[in-house]
């Protein structure tokens, strides 16, 4: 028997409990893996909270993310004892995820643990570090250098968005950070790099076909008209690296921006991405992402607390990465 937490559905609430299960409960796959962390992010807070339509059968270990070691293993790929990190493949939401101690799942959707990286370091970057890197690796293959000008990260304070801030600054770019509770949180996000902190409200207002030219670049982690704000406000030639919708899935924009600007706009997949690309990612990030990141922007709570988190995350009251020690 093992911890997880299992959650179950009754009148269309969702409920979390820390409950023992066994082996012979988890889905089928190749690979068994002891899970030393798991991470919560704001699809995870979603999911527990049934705030979100994430899980689409019950009962369901949620967690997207998980970094532990091979117990058993049918796939010549992995081995007994070998490091491996997990991030999305819908593990979590249809396939259960890392919040176990222990976790059954495709070869096809594991990472073999990067040279200088353990469990802990990989949940604290997890799926978001990994996007935000994706987010940076995307801009920077469109030609958009430190020399071209501020870069503006929504949704700054979160887990995607900590990391790009993070990722960008270490690389030279002058980043300015959105958030929405500056007070809170600009200390830590000038601590990580950021140039400037400014508040949503400045981009919450309905956007101009175009606006007076201010980024470069831009990480977007929210969509809806704060995406739409900062498109009508990008540089000739610029481009935004989409990846979230905190703010909705809707974009209240219009073709000026590509038209007359020549803007990009860059859609960014953590979930499906493929091995090759992933893997070179992670490699990346480990890189790229100083020593300070990890004492100062990742925090570490149990199993039995996630419910309690996961009501904060989605109310917007975490800032940085949530780590799951399990």
């Amino acid at each position: 028997m093992f911890d997880a937490l299992l959650l179950t559905q009754e009148d269309k609430r969702t409920f979390a409990q820390v409950s023992q299960i066994t082996e012979a409960d988890l889905p089928e796959g190749e690979v068994l893996v002891e899970v030393a962390y798991s991470s919560l992010n704001y699809k995870d807070g979603l999911a527990v909270t049934g705030a979100g339509k994430i899980i689409r059968q019950f009962p369901m270990v949620p967690g997207i993310d998980f970094a532990g070691v091979v117990c058993e293993s049918t796939d010549a790929r992995y081995q007994v004892g070998d490091q491996v990190i997990l991030t999305g493949w819908g593990v979590g939401e249809n396939h259960w995820g890392g919040m176990a101690q222990k976790a059954r799942v495709k070869a096809d959707w594991l990472v073999p643990m990067p040279q200088g990286c353990d469990a802990a370091k990989a949940m604290m970057i997890g799926t978001a570090g990994l996007t935000a890197m994706l987010c940076v690796q995307a801009l920077q293959q469109a030609g958009i250098t430190p020399q071209s000008g501020d870069i503006l990260v929504t949704g700054a304070s979160g887990g995607v968005g900590s990391v790009a801030v993070t990722l960008l600054a270490n690389a030279g770019y002058r980043v300015v950070a959105c958030s929405g509770r500056v007070e809170q949180n600009a200390p830590l996000l000038r601590e990580l790099g950021a140039a400037e902190v400014i508040d949503r409200s400045e981009l919450e207002q309905d956007a101009k076909p175009l606006e007076a030219q201010r980024w470069a670049g831009v990480v977007d982690t929210v969509g809806n008209k704060i995406l739409a704000k900062a498109l009508a406000q990008m540089q000739y030639g610029g481009a935004a690296a989409i990846c979230g919708l905190a703010g909705g899935f809707a974009l209240p924009t219009t073709v000026m921006p590509f038209i007359l600007r020549g803007v990009s706009l860059l859609g960014i997949d953590s979930v499906s991405c493929p091995f090759e690309k992933r893997k070179a990612a992670w490699e990346a990030v480990i890189k790229a992402l100083p020593a300070h990141f990890y004492q100062q922007a990742c925090q570490q709570i149990s199993l039995a607390e996630v419910p309690d988190f996961a009501n904060q995350i989605i109310q917007g009251q975490v800032t940085g990465r949530v780590l799951v020690k399990l």
